[in-house]
């Protein structure tokens, strides 16, 4: 890599990092140490090739996309977090704070498989349509929505607190019978 390059690596580095360390983070069910790791080697994969590369964090998300899914198909043993005491929970009748809410998102995340935990992160906080999320996984679009699915269903069982940042119940209408439509001229 000539110094141009270098500089411009460097520089994408220090722009983007926190944002791709973010999705990283979440590829890995909160474990900060094993997303760092992630982001690491897709950073040292990306430095061999920034001469050709065109769209950089676009490449580099590909990257990170790919060896998170290298690493659930190793099928490595899943790693519990450990901190120093448990965090306190809120004995008020008021909606849960929103760090509470994060730390019960990070624990239901981390009790995900990690392909359902991938297939949640690329829909919903990239944004992917389907069919992205399908070719970057190497699964069909079905397999896609099923994974969706369940992993959703799994989320709401292991965190039922986060159905308070879903939208508000619309209030019920009391149905009515079905009778034919009067046209007034």
């Amino acid at each position: 890599m000539d110094a141009q390059a270098d500089a411009e690596f460097r520089e994408f580095v220090a722009n983007r990092s926190s944002a791709l360390l973010k999705t990283a983070v979440l590829l890995c069910g909160g474990d900060r140490h094993t997303a760092e790791d992630l982001l690491q080697n897709a950073l040292i994969k990306v430095a061999g090739r920034w001469d050709r590369i065109e769209e950089p964090e676009a490449y580099v998300r590909q990257v990170l996309y790919r060896q998170q899914v290298s690493r659930w198909r190793l099928k490595w043993p899943h790693r519990e977090l450990s901190v120093a005491r448990t965090p306190e929970t809120s004995t008020t009748a008021d909606a849960p704070s929103a760090a509470e809410l994060r730390l019960v998102m990070r624990g239901a995340l981390a009790r995900l498989t990690a392909r359902q935990r991938t297939v949640l992160v690329l829909r919903y906080f990239e944004d992917l349509p389907e069919a992205d999320v399908a070719r970057i996984l190497g699964c069909s679009v079905g397999t896609v929505r099923s994974t969706t699915h369940r992993s959703l269903a799994r989320l709401r069982t292991l965190a039922p607190e986060l159905a308070a940042l879903g939208p508000a119940k619309a209030e019920q209408q009391p149905s009515r019978p079905n009778s034919p439509v009067e046209v007034h001229p």
